[in-house]
């Protein structure tokens, strides 16, 4: 247990040294920032580049607005930067040779994926509830107005970003080099949109709980439609740590 204090310890320094701390922490409270205000003025912008004397009809903007831009902008900026953020979470490990150093302390190896997947999510979930938070509060000052379902819908992406570095961290065992982790999630990630062309998938792939967020805020869809994609994702999450655990066991360093 004390190895594994230290290394996570080890993880945060690194983390902070390495300014991805830094990095995450702006790139999401800039998008936190972004969303209500360009719900909030795009309509007089578009006016101001329109030829004079011509008017354009626009419904005046709502809290549901301010909410399409953060689950737009969460899923196809926040999430790419996260994987690119951790993808080297394991090949800068790989290259310096420090692991070989902590494990014949007796750290076990179990510890180290625990280490990395616990330190990368804590980063994730503050990053993410930070750009909600502040999504949260500049749309309750712009609209006072009440947004249903709209934690499940947050926690729905949440726990999206959470796979998917489980998923990073699989391929970081796999493969040594960061470009490679990168490709090898993205080609899960398109897997799922190609499945998605299936309608008979859709309601079961993992892709819905990012891509459907607006559906279930506008009760075209209910909570109960994402419980099948919830515990494939959960399952995929699961399977991604027991994976890696097992083929780090057998790893050579």
């Amino acid at each position: 247990m004390r190895g594994m204090t230290a290394f996570l310890k080890k993880e945060f320094c690194e983390m902070i040294r390495t300014y991805k701390i830094l990095i995450l922490g702006s790139v999401f409270f800039l998008l936190g920032v972004i969303g209500p205000l360009t719900a909030k003025y795009m309509p007089e912008i578009m006016e101001q580049f329109l030829p004079q004397g011509m008017t354009l009809a626009l419904e005046a903007p709502k809290a549901l607005d301010s909410w399409m831009q953060f689950f737009k902008n969460v899923p196809q900026m926040g999430l790419i930067i996260v994987v690119i953020v951790f993808s080297g979470m394991m090949a800068s490990e790989w290259s310096k040779g420090t692991l070989v150093l902590v494990l014949t302390k007796g750290l076990a190896r179990r510890s180290v994926i625990m280490a990395k997947f616990l330190t990368a999510t804590l980063l994730w979930s503050g990053a993410y509830w930070l750009c909600f938070g502040i999504s949260y509060g500049y749309t309750r000052f712009f609209w006072d107005e009440r947004t249903p379902r709209l934690g499940a819908a947050a926690a729905f992406v949440w726990l999206f970003g959470v796979m998917l570095i489980a998923v990073t961290l699989l391929g970081g065992v796999l493969f040594r080099g960061s470009y490679t982790v990168l490709l090898f999630t993205g080609f899960l990630v398109v897997m799922m949109f190609i499945i998605n062309i299936l309608p008979s998938a859709q309601k079961y792939n993992p892709i819905m709980l990012v891509s459907s967020s607006m559906e279930l805020l506008e009760g075209i869809k209910r909570i109960e439609d994402f419980m099948a994609p919830t515990l494939i994702t959960g399952g995929l999450l699961i399977a991604s740590l027991i994976g890696s655990a097992a083929i780090f066991d057998k790893k050579q360093l």
